[in-house]
């Protein structure tokens, strides 16, 4: 008889097994549209020049209702090639940057919704497409972990944080009335302190390591550049910290009074010694 496995070791394959498993799932749902039982039918109707605009609408539209982006996505943009100037190009163009989202290609639906707004600068659905723009930035950079388990967004690429944050303030700038600004104007705080939180990050590694002037320096933009955010007190109370390892007393001082009066302002108890 074979010696019983050790439990860490039962442990361990458990959570292989249950990982192989959600990799599986994931791939399934992400890659349905490549067993699509329509795909024949559908090359042939991609390939047929006779299929009117009003059709390839119709059937990219069943293709999203069903989520089938793959399949929305080539009928769209056989749509827009045939029929540069129909009834349907305008929504067709706008969509497939919707489909182009939702298929998890964020940089095809930037570029599917740049096209929009520069073919269509007083579209009716400008702000829309500014929306596309702020959601798919937000994605860029994500990998099948992260989409499992959401990623810090202080952490990644500032660039596309920026790029985010610079779609949905022209939307809430542009569109004060649209019905995206909402959830745009939540977004926009999110990202901001996100930014600020990266500053603090940054600035931390450099107390971590001495260099008292380069973390003062971070902690200063993150106050200047997105002051009453969440991290206005950790960059304070860095500012202090390197301010007396610099010997700077008075600067010092200064700020302890401005983190007092913030704390007390915002009701935030002061740390215990």
């Amino acid at each position: 008889m074979s010696a019983q496995a050790p439990w860490y070791q039962v442990f361990l394959n458990q959570k292989l097994y249950s990982g192989i498993l959600l990799a599986t799932a994931i791939g399934l749902t992400s890659g349905c549209s490549w067993f699509s039982k329509n795909s024949d039918q559908d090359k042939a109707e991609l390939a047929d020049p006779t299929v009117s605009a009003a059709q390839l609408y119709d059937e990219a539209s069943s293709a999203m209702r069903r989520d089938d982006y793959g399949t929305a996505i080539k009928k769209f943009e056989t749509l827009e090639g045939r029929y540069p100037f129909g009834a349907y190009t305008e929504q067709a163009q706008l969509e497939v940057a919707y489909a182009y989202y939702k298929y998890d290609e964020p940089d095809s639906a930037i570029a599917a919704a740049d096209r929009y707004i520069q073919i269509h600068p007083q579209g009716k659905n400008v702000d829309y497409a500014l929306y596309l723009k702020g959601l798919s930035n937000m994605d860029r950079g994500d990998s099948l972990i992260n989409k499992v388990t959401k990623p810090n967004l202080a952490y990644r690429d500032q660039s596309i944080l920026r790029n985010a944050y610079a779609a949905f303030a022209e939307l809430v700038t542009r569109f004060p009335n649209s019905k995206y600004v909402d959830d745009a104007s939540v977004r926009l705080i999110k990202i901001r302190n996100d930014l600020a939180e990266h500053e603090i990050y940054v600035a931390n590694y450099y107390m971590k390591r001495g260099a008292w002037l380069a973390a003062a320096n971070r902690a200063q933009s993150a106050l200047s550049k997105y002051n009453g955010s969440t991290s206005t007190i950790p960059a304070l109370e860095i500012l202090i910290s390197a301010y007396k390892k610099l010997g700077l007393e008075t600067e010092a001082a200064d700020a302890e009074q401005i983190l007092k009066a913030t704390r007390a302002a915002n009701k935030i108890p002061a740390p215990k010694a």
